[in-house]
């Protein structure tokens, strides 16, 4: 039987220059019966039938928690005749850790999470419509002041063009608090804030301040008041919110679950 197909560890992610980290592969009719998960040297390992599930580089597939582990071999065994790569978006992020086939370091992981500050969502309001600028403000506010009473900086918003004037002191803060983050949490981070195109509204959301449906509604304010007004778009609306929501939610789970460790030597999924 043929070695398990490269799994596409793009869907979402955005390398420099805008390159894609990974395209997203054709789907696949399901070629294994059975999924199982093992510890070896190197961390928690994935068995499709008796082989081990490998990168899009052909490493290893290893995941540091047999928690991830677990989590990912639940994406695998719950295909059904085909195998729908972009659904599996914690095996994407996981063979981005593994490959990295950006070639970024630690440092340049997180000035790429800060420099989303400049151009974060929630930091940029409207003057008009009048309903407009007061829901972002009733909406937004919030959270903004929450980021600078629990990171103890100054962010603000501004209506012009320019956005915010960020202080270096708030990144230097957010650079340092970032640097706390493990290699593999902080891709997590990076596709959650591309998903919200917000620093803000991700670390609200990984540090538990708000839910992924109100991270998701928040990033979408204008949108869901344009939504309110004109009326939704037969069914295309609706399928880009459970798209999101589901991409945000698997990147703030691969977050946690990176950051636990696991004593436990052997699991076999079981019926």
């Amino acid at each position: 039987l043929p070695r398990p197909p490269p799994v596409a560890a793009g869907s979402g992610l955005v390398g420099p220059c805008g390159r894609r980290a990974y395209a997203p592969p054709a789907e696949r009719k399901r070629f294994y019966q059975n999924v199982s998960i093992s510890q070896g040297e190197g961390g928690f390992e994935i068995n499709l039938d008796h082989r081990k599930l490998k990168t899009p580089q052909a490493k290893l597939f290893t995941v540091p928690s047999e928690a991830l582990a677990i989590a990912v071999a639940t994406e695998w065994d719950s295909q059904k005749d085909t195998i729908k790569f972009y659904t599996m978006h914690l095996t994407t992020l996981c063979n981005t850790a593994l490959d990295n086939p950006t070639q970024r370091n630690k440092t340049q992981l997180i000035r790429a999470a800060v420099k989303f500050l400049e151009t974060d969502t929630v930091c940029y309001r409207v003057e008009e419509p009048p309903a407009l600028a007061e829901l972002q403000k009733n909406e937004w506010d919030p959270v903004v002041a929450w980021a600078e009473k629990r990171y103890n900086v100054t962010i603000g918003s501004s209506t012009s063009i320019l956005g915010p004037n960020i202080p270096a002191s708030t990144k230097e803060t957010f650079t340092s608090h970032l640097a706390s983050y493990n290699m593999w949490a902080l891709q997590g981070i990076e596709f959650v804030i591309t998903q919200l195109k917000s620093l803000i509204l991700s670390m609200s959301l990984i540090d538990r301040h708000i839910t992924v449906e109100k991270a998701v509604l928040l990033s979408r304010l204008e949108e869901e008041y344009q939504i309110r007004r004109w009326g939704n778009v037969e069914w295309a609306h609706d399928y880009d919110l459970c798209e999101l929501r589901a991409r945000t939610a698997a990147g703030t789970l691969f977050v946690h679950l990176c950051s636990e460790s696991s004593t436990v030597k052997h699991k076999l999924l079981q019926d």
